[in-house]
């Protein structure tokens, strides 16, 4: 049985490796797409930007179909239409098609994740889902360590289209591993509604749940500041601190160390700590590290080893957030897991976007627009836990009411 659990989180883990792989792996290639395009690295971003925004959408549109056929056929349509769509990013000739192919990528493989974070609440119980969540990060950690340095490597080597036949292949392995490996989890509930208005009040009701509200938008503010990093660290380091494309795939691998070791710590802290003081404890660490960065940027402005050092502290606690968040938000949901499951990555993918777009509205001179949206992005987090307990606690007295215990 633990053999088998342990193949279920390694192809789960494989599943939530899409979507960074995509992002990470091109990342070096910017400047060879801009010329080979006739344009500039800022409008190539765009493609980083568009991937985003599909991300999130996607999210929303899987989450019922998860619920109503099953996890499996879901998966096996959107890797299809990943695989198709690298195709058209292959053979883009102008950067505005490889912004609307990374578009159509984006809403093909985002099936992936939402589908292997609902597949977590199908086959363990919930008091085991930060576990689970941290052991899957250490599988996904190896996007960041290794997707930029093989993206530079086979940039360098074969050309940036390279980099998209590799995402298809990739893809087309994890696609026939699921199809062959990996058990369905939940079967498909015909009950599950597929028009407009019911989905809308399906996800109405599931927000309205404080214990869902509450981590799931303090994780999610907390995690845009990953994807702030993401989309300022090119221009941060190689602009700012002039590191060769070669040097910044290198400090990006070491950063991620932060995130991937972080999430194992995770897995002994649960021995000792519960999920949400964990989860309070760490968000604070985040607060201070963010009040420090944004200080330091006004004043003198951070050299090359602090700012590396303030990533790092900032992505380690990211790292031990986002298990505890995502274990927190789905602990209420049974039959709801899929939509939950698309609501909750729509909330982090979407606001990853935006503080990604707000990025991109500045011309990275320094660390400082980073570091303002650090600490913007973790305070509204902190502001909404604040909140969200109370409501939560609320809600704990109001059913205490309405039910007291009898006396013996």
């Amino acid at each position: 049985m633990k053999q088998n659990n342990f193949l279920i989180i390694l192809i789960l883990g494989a599943l939530e490796t899409v979507t960074p792989f995509s992002i990470d792996m091109y990342l070096p290639s910017f400047s060879e797409i801009a010329a080979d395009l006739g344009t500039n690295t800022a409008r190539v971003a765009l493609s980083l930007s568009s991937y985003f925004v599909a991300m999130a959408i996607g999210q929303i549109f899987y989450g019922p179909f998860l619920d109503r056929f099953g996890r499996k056929k879901p998966i096996y349509i959107g890797l299809v239409i990943y695989i198709l769509a690298s195709v058209g990013c292959i053979s883009s000739r102008s950067v505005e098609w490889l912004i609307i192919y990374r578009f159509i990528q984006a809403l093909g493989g985002s099936v992936a994740s939402v589908a292997a974070v609902a597949m977590v609440h199908d086959f363990f119980p919930a008091k085991e889902g930060a576990k689970v969540f941290s052991l899957m990060m250490l599988i996904l950690g190896s996007s960041p360590l290794l997707a930029p340095s093989v993206g530079g490597f086979v940039t360098a080597a074969f050309g940036w289209h390279a980099v998209f036949i590799i995402m298809a292949s990739l893809v087309f392995i994890i696609l026939l591993v699921t199809m062959f490996l990996l058990p369905e989890g939940h079967q498909p509930d015909p009950s599950i509604s597929l028009k407009i208005k019911p989905i809308i009040l399906n996800f109405v009701a599931i927000f309205k749940e404080p214990q869902f509200y509450t981590y799931a938008l303090a994780g999610a503010f907390s995690f845009a500041g990953l994807f702030a990093y993401v989309a300022s660290s090119p221009a941060i380091f190689m602009d700012v601190f002039h590191l060769s494309a070669k040097a910044y795939g290198g400090v990006f691998a070491l950063l991620s160390i932060g995130f991937i070791g972080a999430s194992q710590v995770n897995i002994w802290l649960l021995r000792y700590y519960s999920s949400e003081q964990i989860f309070k404890r760490t968000l604070w660490c985040q607060l201070l590290l963010s009040i420090v960065f944004v200080t330091g940027s006004i004043a003198t402005g951070f050299g090359l080893i602090p700012t590396i050092l303030i990533f790092f502290g900032f992505l380690a606690c990211t790292g031990l957030i986002y298990p505890n968040a995502a274990a927190l938000s789905l602990m209420a949901f049974t039959k709801n897991a899929g939509s939950a499951s698309a609501l909750l990555g729509f909330l982090q993918i979407g606001l990853g976007a935006l503080a990604s777009a707000i990025i991109g509205m500045f011309k990275v001179e320094s660390s400082l627009p980073t570091a303002a949206i650090f600490i913007g992005s973790v305070s509204i987090a902190g502001l909404i836990l604040l909140l969200g307990r109370r409501a939560m606690a609320s809600q704990v007295f109001r059913t205490e009411a309405l039910n007291p215990i009898s006396e013996p």
